[in-house]
This record gives C-alpha cells, structure tokens and sequence, in this order.
C-alpha cells in the first residue's frame, strides 16, 4: 500500500470532524485534521471573558445519546458530564392566573411509558383534560416510524392537533421540549424528527432522557481533552488553517489545497457546514449539490448574567409564560469563585431576539429574570452579555430530509460528515459525532479496512 493510500485528510474540527478523525486514526490511517479556527470544537466552545470561562451557549445531552457518551468516553472527559442519577426538569410557570407556580417533569423507576405517568398526572401546567390527551398523544407516536419518509412532509403541530393537543399543551409539554432539542416549534418541525427526539427520548427505555451536562467549559472536552486524544492516536491537527479546494486526481487519490499548501490523502472528509461543503465539493460529487443550499438555518440566542449574589438554588430550570426558556447556573464551570452567580438562559429558534442590541435585551430579560426569580430582585447585575449563533443549527422544517445527503458522495474517497447530514437526529452534538462515525466507516470500508462500529446498534 502507497503512503497516500494510508493517509485520509478530514476538514472541519468540530464535533464530527474530531470523531471521524480520531476513528480513521484508531484504525490505522494517517490522519491530518484542518480547521480554519484556532480550536476545535465547532459551534460547541468557550472562550475567555475577564476571569470567566464561558460557553458561547448551554449545550446538554441525553442517556439516549450513545454516540456523545461514546466521544466523552473517547476523550477521556466521562466525568467531567455527568448524567442526572434519574430525569428532574423544574418547569416554572409565571402566568398561572393564581400566581407563580412549580411543576416538574420527572420519571420514576416503572418501565415505558408509566415512568412518566406519575408526573404527567401531577403536572399543574395542564389541565386534567389536557393530561389525559398527552397520553393519547404519546402512545400514537410510539407506533409512528421516524424513517417514513411519508412523515417528513408532515409538520409536528398539525399531528399533535389530530390528537386533540391543544395550544397550552404544546406550549407547557411538547414545545418545552422540541424547541430546545429542534431550535423550533412544532409548527415549523418535521414530524420524522419530532417523533424521533420524543420516541427516542421519552418512549424508549426507562432513563433515556436523563439530562447530561458538562460542569468544566466546554473547550475542556472538545478542545482541550479532544486535541490530547487526537495528538495521542497520531493525527496532524493543523488550526488557524483555510482549505481553498479539493480535487480528484486522474490516479484516484485526492489533493487538498489550503492557502499555505496542499496534501495528498486517498479519502477526504468534509466535515464542514452545509454551505462550506457545497463550495469545496467538486463536480459530480453529488447529483443536486444545490440541495445543500436548501437546507435552513435557525438561531441560538444566549443571554449572560452575572449577579452579586445567588439567585437560583436548582441548577437549572424551564420557564413558561415568559420570553425566558432555560436558565442554567454556570457559576462553578465558569470559575467564578467570589460569591455571586452566573447564570446562562438558552434562547432556541431566536429569530426575533437573534439581531436584537444589547440594551434591547438587557431591558427584556433582565426584568423577566426578576419575574421568575425573587431573590434577582435585589441583587446588583455586575456583567450582562450575550453570544449570538445566527446558524446555530439547520432547520428541522418539513421536507428538510430529502435535502440530507448521507456520508457517501458520488465520488469514491470524499466523503460528508456533520449534524446537517442524514444521521436520523436533528442538530445536535449526538447528530454530529454520529455523523462523523459515518464517514469514518464508510471510509475504512472502501479502503478495505474493517473496524467494528463503536454504537452497539449499529454494529
């Protein structure tokens, strides 16, 4: 075997890059990994704020997420995100007619689907009626098929209304959930992929949607602990590096031009956002490479808050009848260690708040923190920030999965990787490294190089 016959050139350092490279690596190719920032980690980072840490927004996963369990494994950081021992969601609602009040979302120890059912009965948002439809709902969409491609045409709130959900339950059940797992409501969601976030999440197994989240920023994991694997398993991580072309030469191999050079390899993958993909992929490597330019984006507002004192006692919560989603404490992860609080709310499908100035929503959210949280009433605001990804993730709108192409192109040895690609998942950091599980072994399996699949299911 030629030495460019061992080498495999993957493009793109975030999630999906780094697990395509590492696997390609584990199995014995020489990898070099380009990324044109000066991390890794793709649109799940840190960055340095005066003394702080911070993650430019509040990512969490599930027990269900087998493949980002796989890569916390992989980059040894297990014990750096943990999982909840068994689901707590504190829902807080603001505009109940009695005054605030608060419910949870919690599973016991019953099998699918009564571990919910004791929480479901005692959820105040809903009214009795309401409650008793959820359970319809619910088991209807055990017996729907997430892969029917019949499903993607069909928006998740025209379903839920066939089955008598009404506004206020989507709103206190169905959107506090899809909205943050899809970045967007169900009228604006593919019933595949709603129904497979809630099958795979609520309807699967006992613990499935146990919520884990990193307590050390996330540059930890995805830069820090990622570049130490990587620089262990051999692979060439070249940042800060701006790849121009990719092209195919008449013996088979491919060359890769970056604005300092250019490499020779016998598979690449592009493990870039849609966009980027269809301007580096050469002709013929895909049927429609216009379809890439279909796929949607939708926005991830993040909303900073520094107080001088502690505010919230539970780690995290979810709001209603507020503007306010999810508030998470970020006050160990981020280093603050004089006494007062961080708090990060997580804005999902923010198309009206994305291009909002500061001051616009410092006067919106700050007010509405005081709302949710009496002891925010007193307490001094030391710093209010926010971080903005205006494409934080595709968009999960019906029809978007005949527009998402699979790891394989058209060319042999190019091959695509990311949450935007057909992986099943919608934009999320599972989706991602499934995605770049994918490319690695469809990789292998053209070079010849059999490695079994690391996901139990998909061995």
């Amino acid at each position: 075997m030629s030495a460019t016959e061992q080498r495999a050139v993957v493009i793109g350092g975030g999630l999906a890059g780094v697990t395509a490279a590492l696997e390609l690596a584990d199995a014995g190719l020489r990898v070099t990994l380009l990324e044109g920032r000066p991390r890794l980690g793709g649109l799940a980072f840190s960055f340095k704020r005066g003394d702080l840490t911070v993650d430019n927004g509040q990512h969490v996963y599930l027990r269900c997420c087998t493949a980002y369990r796989w890569f916390l494994d992989r980059v040894e950081g297990t014990a750096l995100a943990p999982v909840q021992d068994r689901l707590d969601v504190p829902v807080l609602d603001v505009a109940h007619p009695a005054g605030p009040r608060l419910g949870r979302l919690r599973r016991s120890a019953l099998p699918v689907p009564l571990h919910l059912a004791g929480s479901l009965a005692r959820y105040p948002h809903l009214s009795l009626a309401e409650r008793a439809s959820v359970g319809r709902a619910a088991l209807a969409l055990r017996r729907l098929d997430p892969a029917d491609p019949a499903l993607d045409g069909v928006d998740f709130a025209t379903w839920l209304g066939r089955y008598g959900q009404s506004p206020r339950t989507i709103e206190a059940l169905w959107d506090l959930v899809g909205i943050a797992t899809l970045n967007a409501t169900a009228g604006q969601s593919s019933l595949g992929l709603a129904a497979m976030v809630f099958k795979t999440g609520l309807l699967s197994e006992n613990g499935a949607a146990d919520i884990g989240w990193a307590t050390v920023p996330l540059g930890d994991l995805h830069d820090a602990l990622a570049r130490k694997q990587l620089d262990a398993a051999g692979v060439r991580t070249e940042l800060r590096t701006r790849v121009t072309s990719v092209n195919r030469a008449q013996d088979g191999s491919w060359r890769v031009d970056t604005e300092g050079g250019s490499l020779e390899a016998a598979a690449v993958v592009l493990a870039v956002p849609q966009r980027e993909a269809h301007a580096l992929l050469p002709p013929g490597a895909l049927a429609d490479p216009d379809k890439l330019l279909d796929i949607g984006t939708a926005p991830i507002l993040n909303v900073h808050v520094v107080y001088d004192r502690k505010v919230l006692k539970q780690p995290f919560f979810a709001a209603l009848g507020s503007p306010v989603q999810w508030v998470f404490d970020r006050s160990d992860a981020s280093g603050l260690a004089d006494g007062g609080q961080y708090l990060a709310l997580s804005q999902s499908a923010a198309h009206d708040d994305i291009d909002e100035p500061v001051s616009v929503l410092r006067a919106k959210y700050l007010p509405e923190l005081e709302r949710l949280l009496p002891a925010a009433r007193g307490a001094k605001v030391r710093d209010f920030f926010v971080t903005r990804e205006r494409t934080a993730t595709f968009a999960p709108t019906p029809g978007v999965g005949r527009l998402r192409p699979g790891a394989r192109t058209d060319t042999p040895g190019l091959y695509l990787a990311g949450a935007w690609t057909a992986t099943g998942w919608p934009a999320t950091m599972e989706g991602a490294v499934r995605s770049g599980l994918s490319a690695a072994h469809a990789a292998l399996a053209a070079l010849g190089r059999h490695r079994e699949h690391p996901l139990q299911e998909a061995a």
